[in-house]
């Protein structure tokens, strides 16, 4: 079997090297936050390694899905991705996100079965986003409404990694949400973050916020949901008693991407449309080392 194009389907839809090391941090805080806001102990290394495998699976599977019900589009008007150049074919990357089910289930199954509930959730709303919820007509033309729906998944997700934890133990702690809603905005800054594009990088037929509210706009309600994200940040901080060590590190994050959209808000370049998305990266990055991480060096100081 030739493996060079799964290799370069990878780096170009699903990059490994950026997308791991994001959803460790994201699984293995999930994990953290629910057991400091709850004051437990945390749970062994299997409990970090099955979460980790879990996101990084479910992952995929939102990319195999975006590949489904997106291709007709990008046949249109990005002929250069993978499947549409004849790269690799659909039924290839379906045929590996149908394989990568029985995985997932197999993973939350061998650390605690009851979870498996919570991964039904996080697949039926997989399931409602891939059909577009039946309306695929009238959610596109509501692109407010299209993001609130697909971001939904994100604290399903962090309900299902968090229970890694919590549901062992019983219940979730009542802080938790506090920390499933950074969840939601933390994927409103990435889905913003990597469509503001400079007028030269702008395609015909792929809708960007940029093009829908404008450079300036778009940037600003970009930098809103940073500082959005940033307040809960520190509310989670508080919960867990680390407000004073994530407020400066997490204010000059957020101080950073406030200047990114400023920057790309007077002269939106594709420099300053990279520059974002890096941000929007880092960003999300940095909320979860803060929040997962900042408990437990305070033990080791």
């Amino acid at each position: 079997m030739n493996l060079a194009p799964l290799w370069t389907y990878q780096k170009e839809r699903f990059p490994l090297a950026k997308t791991a090391p994001l959803l460790a941090i994201f699984s293995a805080a999930s994990i953290s936050v629910s057991a400091e806001l709850a004051g437990r102990p945390l749970p062994t290394w299997g409990g970090f390694a099955a979460g980790f495998v879990v996101a990084m699976l479910l992952f995929f599977q939102m990319r195999v899905c975006d590949e489904y019900k997106d291709l007709e589009d990008d046949r249109r008007y990005r002929p250069s991705r993978p499947i549409p150049r004849g790269l690799i074919s659909l039924r290839t990357v379906l045929g590996l996100g149908f394989v990568s089910l029985p995985i997932t289930a197999f993973a939350v199954w061998a650390w605690h079965p009851p979870l498996l509930w919570l991964l039904g959730l996080v697949w039926l709303w997989l399931a409602a986003m891939t059909a577009e919820f039946g309306a695929p007509r009238w959610l596109k033309t509501r692109p407010v409404l299209y993001l609130v729906s697909h971001m939904a998944i994100m604290p399903l997700i962090d309900l299902l990694l968090t229970g890694f934890e919590w549901l062992p133990n019983g219940v979730p702690a009542a802080g938790l949400a506090v920390f499933l809603v950074l969840s939601f905005v933390n994927g409103c800054v990435l889905e913003i973050g990597r469509k503001l594009w400079a007028p030269e990088s702008e395609i015909s037929g792929v809708e960007t916020y940029s093009r829908l509210w404008g450079p300036r706009r778009a940037a600003l309600i970009w930098v809103l949901c940073v500082a959005v994200s940033w307040c809960l940040l520190l509310g989670v901080a508080g919960l867990t008693g680390v407000f004073w060590i994530t407020l400066l590190p997490g204010s000059a994050g957020a101080a950073l991407c406030a200047w990114a959209a400023v920057r790309y808000a007077r002269a939106p370049t594709v420099a300053a449309e990279k520059r974002l998305d890096l941000l929007a990266g880092l960003w999300v990055f940095l909320c979860y080392g803060l929040a997962g991480f900042a408990p437990l060096l305070t033990r080791v100081v």
